[in-house]
């Protein structure tokens, strides 16, 4: 009588797990690859990787922030995510096209391979990773108390809505940049098409018969 024996965990993923668990002491899904819950210590703030970067070039200070893909993930407060809706209305960018998103409560990220430890190339990766035996809210983006300007306590992180106006801003400049690159080669290409249809078009010119004498 044949039986299956369940595959023990890859050791690379068991490796991850037990990183995220015994070095930051947050929660993990069960599987692989190894996914990070969302909305217990922190939320995911996810926007294109172009304009992820420009928002990393003009804040000095964020929470971790990572790359899966094209995609860049900030992380901030748990709870934001359910701010975010009302922040760009208030920043008078609601209804408008962005590709800014937020995961949070019952959400699960990809966990990129902890520093030191070689990921898959395409995987996750950390660009500014979370330090081991340091609280990560303290570190976290989240709305200033009122009457409190954002990062007025030591330790603190920046503020949410700097966070959300610089993502925001960069997301719709990036966005008319991709399209504005688009056009330009769709201009390009049928201004070649038209000069290989001139050309295919174009009468052929007619050829002197050779004289033999």
């Amino acid at each position: 009588m044949s039986f299956t024996v369940p595959l023990p965990r890859a050791p690379f993923n068991g490796a991850v797990a037990q990183w995220y668990e015994n070095e930051l002491g947050w929660a993990v899904a069960e599987g692989a690859p190894v996914r990070l819950l969302t909305g217990l210590r922190f939320d995911v703030l996810e926007l294109p990787a172009d304009a992820g970067a420009a928002v990393l070039r003009r804040l000095g200070r964020t929470g971790p922030v990572a790359l899966m893909g094209c995609r860049m993930r900030f992380l901030v407060a748990a709870g934001s995510s359910q701010e975010l809706p009302g922040l760009l209305d208030w920043l008078e960018w609601g209804g408008i096209a962005l590709d800014l998103t937020a995961m949070g409560a019952g959400g699960l990220m990809t966990a990129p391979a902890p520093p030191g430890l070689p990921g898959s190339r395409g995987a996750a990766v950390w660009l500014r990773p979370p330090v081991p035996g340091r609280e990560v809210e303290p570190t976290l983006p989240a709305l200033a108390p009122f009457g409190q300007s954002a990062g007025s306590g030591e330790g603190n992180g920046p503020d949410l809505v700097r966070l959300v106006h610089a993502a925001a801003t960069q997301c719709h400049r990036a966005r008319l940049l991709r399209a504005e690159r688009a056009d330009r080669m769709d201009r390009v290409e049928h201004a070649d098409r038209a000069a290989r249809t001139q050309r295919s078009t174009a009468p052929c010119a007619s050829s002197q018969p050779l004289a033999f004498s």
